[in-house]
């Protein structure tokens, strides 16, 4: 009987399954039914911790105007001053609001004054 050589789509396959797990150690980097696991747990971790960034960085800004907004000159809390915001229809985000407070907080203060009238 003649052997027969088997095509290479399979091959092919595994080894766009591989060149993703070349970082991976051990047998999640070698086995291929090890590498399509470890694959789908990278890709759900990855997806799970791309949402958990954009909660801690929103975190990360109000707690830095927050404590900006608690200093010497406005003392006012975080909550009233969204609030007065909204009602003056002044439309900046926390992650702007958080650069301002960093960079010029004299920017901030003059922000504050405009709601403040």
């Amino acid at each position: 009987m003649t052997r027969i050589i088997r095509g290479y789509i399979a091959r092919r396959r595994r080894k766009k399954i591989r060149l993703f797990a070349a970082s991976f150690r051990g047998t999640h980097s070698r086995l291929t039914r090890t590498i399509t696991q470890q694959k789908i747990r990278a890709l759900l971790s990855a997806h799970r911790d791309r949402d958990k960034q954009k909660r801690n960085f929103r975190r990360l800004w109000i707690l830095r105007l927050n404590a900006v907004i608690r200093g010497n000159r406005i003392r006012q809390s975080y909550s009233k001053l969204i609030h007065d915001l909204q009602k003056k229809q002044l439309f900046l985000n926390r992650k702007i609001m958080a650069q301002i407070a960093i960079s010029n907080r004299n920017c901030l203060y003059i922000i504050f004054n405009e709601i403040m009238k």
